[in-house]
């Protein structure tokens, strides 16, 4: 008989290969599979070890991870960040508003929509802005959170620059012919007024166009726009001054001329038409045209009875 010896070796890095019949009847687990398994066959093996309260923490993950889906789903995740940031200090206490002369503070105040346990964390600056934005006379806002309890609304308002009566309807206008808001109140009767259609965007030339003349604006009532083409103006006297689309500062030179030599606006006359350069046509009033009619045929009269006697 042969004796088998069998000497102690070490496995060998090297797989040896199988037999054709060997390969058909082994199974090989996919690669994505194979880690799992083995840390699964370790884990029952007692190879490695759990640390304590794994399970109860593990519990309460999944607990929270499906109260926060729940509360996701019902649309409820704002209410409960918002109640339990409150509750922590960051309750909304003070808000500070600056720059608002027109707009009224309890309008911001709604817009912010504080109900007393608002939570400063849970206050959307940006969405806050853009809604104080969109108020009449806001032409800039910031919003800015101080922690812990405060909220700063600073605003740029437009200025007024005049009254745009259109139809029945006054509204107040900025100077490049923005409208602000309806006027509703005598606060702004000192603003010089414009009337009638494109006047509001024309307005912005007026300044220019009086800068030479300050004396015969200040007593200008309105501004009327005729035809979108050119201005009447009615002054503080009841004088119509019409104007004419071109070579506004001419014909106002005119008129400042005709008043210094002649004190022509103190007179009883309705207008002055100084549309054409060279004439200038005056319109009396009616008692004055009744007047002047008197003294027309009391003259002529007197012309006829005198020439009778020679």
């Amino acid at each position: 008989m042969f004796a088998l010896t069998v000497k102690n070796m070490r496995r060998s890095r090297h797989r040896v290969p199988l037999a054709i019949d060997e390969v058909e009847d082994a199974f090989v687990l996919p690669r994505p599979l194979r880690r799992a398994v083995r840390f699964l066959v370790s884990l029952g093996s007692g190879r490695i070890n759990i640390p304590a309260h794994t399970g109860t923490v593990s519990t309460l993950v999944l607990l929270a991870a499906t109260g926060l889906y729940g509360m996701s789903v019902g649309g409820h995740t704002q209410a409960v960040a918002e109640a339990t940031t409150s509750a922590a200090g960051f309750a909304i206490e003070d808000v500070k508003v600056s720059g608002n002369d027109e707009t009224s503070e309890i309008e911001i105040l709604q817009l912010l929509g504080l109900d007393g346990t608002t939570s400063l964390v849970a206050l959307n600056a940006d969405a806050a802005r853009l809604k104080i934005a969109n108020l009449p006379w806001v032409q800039d806002v910031e919003v800015r959170k101080v922690y812990p309890k405060a909220v700063e609304v600073k605003l740029k308002e437009r200025k007024a620059y005049a009254i745009w009566q259109h139809g029945s309807e006054l509204s107040l206008i900025e100077k490049d012919g923005s409208v602000i808001a309806p006027l509703r109140d005598n606060k702004f009767a000192k603003l010089p007024l414009f009337v009638g259609r494109d006047a509001e965007t024309a307005a912005a030339s007026i300044d220019d166009q009086f800068a030479k003349w300050p004396e015969i604006r200040s007593h200008v009532k309105a501004f009327v726009r005729v035809a979108g083409r050119r201005w009447d103006l009615y002054l503080d006297n009841g004088v119509i001054i019409k104007l004419p689309e071109d070579n506004i500062d001419g014909a106002l030179a005119r008129l400042t001329k005709l008043d210094k030599d002649q004190n022509l606006l103190q007179r009883d006359i309705a207008a002055v038409d100084l549309r054409i350069d060279d004439r200038t046509a005056i319109e009396l009033t009616p008692d004055a045209a009744v007047r002047r009619q008197a003294a027309v045929d009391a003259r002529n009269k007197a012309l006829k009875k005198a020439g009778q006697d020679t």
